[in-house]
């Protein structure tokens, strides 16, 4: 495995991209952050660290605000316009899967079709505001159109699992953090440990890369 860095312009102003490459690739997954955190939340670093053992190359893309020093994420617009810049930088010739956290995921569903993406990944899915389940952001899992995985904490304050329809809308498919918040963080007494809850999300999404993304 391999590490590279490169600036990504875009036209909210330079993004990074950092990617670990696999050795053999056979698809290259690009992430985004969440509205108030940047690339190296615990999730993002896992797959990072994991996944290209495995044969897929891991990219994480900073947004422009965060690069900038800003505390506070711009508007989705810009996010889905720093996505595609960094999906264009980075030129796979694998096939590409999008995803993201929380912020990330949505913007990932937003662009996974448009950027011709064989899948998406959405971690910590923020299916509606805190307090809020009135404003469901479901439609935008429905619209991208691609086999997707969501990896949702037990204890998302931003949508539980169970505040998911059942049955699922075509295409998307469901995995569960046990104990879990929006960060993945699992309580120090539960029955996982940060380092299982890591593991686990990392085998659910190679998991549902070889069953429903890569080529046979």
């Amino acid at each position: 495995m391999s590490t590279t860095e490169k600036v990504v312009e875009t036209p909210h102003g330079p993004g990074r991209l950092v990617v670990q490459r696999a050795r053999t690739a056979s698809a290259t997954l690009l992430l985004s952050h969440g509205a108030g955190v940047g690339i190296d939340t615990r999730d993002l670093e896992a797959l990072a660290a994991d996944l290209p053992r495995q044969g897929i190359t891991v990219a994480r893309f900073e947004q422009p605000w965060r690069v900038a020093g800003r505390k506070v994420a711009t508007p989705p617009p810009t996010l889905d316009a720093g996505l595609r810049a960094a999906a264009a930088a980075l030129g796979s010739r694998h096939p590409l899967v999008v995803g993201g956290r929380s912020a990330g995921a949505r913007s990932a569903a937003r662009c996974a079709a448009d950027l011709g993406a064989h899948g998406c990944l959405a971690l910590a899915f923020p299916l509606h505001p805190p307090g809020k389940p009135e404003k469901s952001r479901l439609a935008e899992l429905e619209g991208a159109g691609v086999p997707t995985l969501v990896v949702q904490g037990e204890r998302d304050t931003m949508g539980r699992p169970e505040e998911f329809p059942d049955p699922l809308p075509d295409q998307v498919h469901l995995a569960v953090v046990p104990g879990a918040d929006h960060g993945f963080k699992v309580p120090k007494r539960g029955d996982l440990t940060e380092d299982d809850a890591m593991a686990l999300l990392v085998e659910a999404t190679l998991e549902w890369l070889v069953r429903e993304v890569l080529p046979d």
